[in-house]
């Protein structure tokens, strides 16, 4: 006859057996899912995921189980315009989070006022060669930018890294 405290390792070890085995039984079943229909199941999540979040229902950053709601929930308020009719294009962009010019990539520099993927693209590499900006007059050194572009992007940047020294 075991003793309470061999019951209680056995009892362990057959609970440590039963979830190893719902574990490969789980992988199992999502081996024999198509990647077609996985994909396609992100897709609709991700959709979902952005829909809830541009309707203030969570962040960004919840997890996709927190966006489940159940049949009695009231349902959503209309969504808010996010502009008003004297609002300027320029207003609108300044109440979105400025850009870092210090990491951010080509893709979210081109969507700065006045830059296009050439510019994009050199401020990318004189970053990648000489390392981070740090200051408006550090971005001057890449070329095309002058005074006239430092200023227009003002709004619409800013420096996290400290700058390198010239050699």
């Amino acid at each position: 006859m075991p003793t309470p405290a061999e019951r209680q390792a056995l009892l362990f070890l057959a609970a440590l057996l039963s979830l190893g085995t719902g574990v490969r039984v789980m992988r199992w079943r999502e081996a024999e899912t198509p990647p077609s229909a996985r994909e396609a199941l992100a897709g609709q999540l991700a959709a979902v995921d952005s829909a809830l979040a541009a309707r203030g229902r969570r962040g960004a950053g919840a997890p996709a189980f927190a966006s489940k709601r159940s049949v009695s929930s009231p349902p959503l308020p209309p969504v808010a315009p996010t502009a008003s009719r004297g609002e300027t294009r320029a207003e609108r962009r300044t109440k979105t989070p400025p850009v870092d010019l210090d990491t951010a990539p080509e893709s979210v520099l081109v969507t700065l006022p006045g830059i296009g993927p050439a510019l994009a693209k050199r401020i990318v590499q004189d970053r990648e060669q000489s390392g981070m900006f740090g200051s408006a007059t550090a971005f001057m050194r890449v070329p095309g930018i002058g005074e006239k572009t430092t200023a227009r992007l003002a709004p619409y940047v800013t420096f996290s890294g400290s700058p390198r020294r010239p050699p």
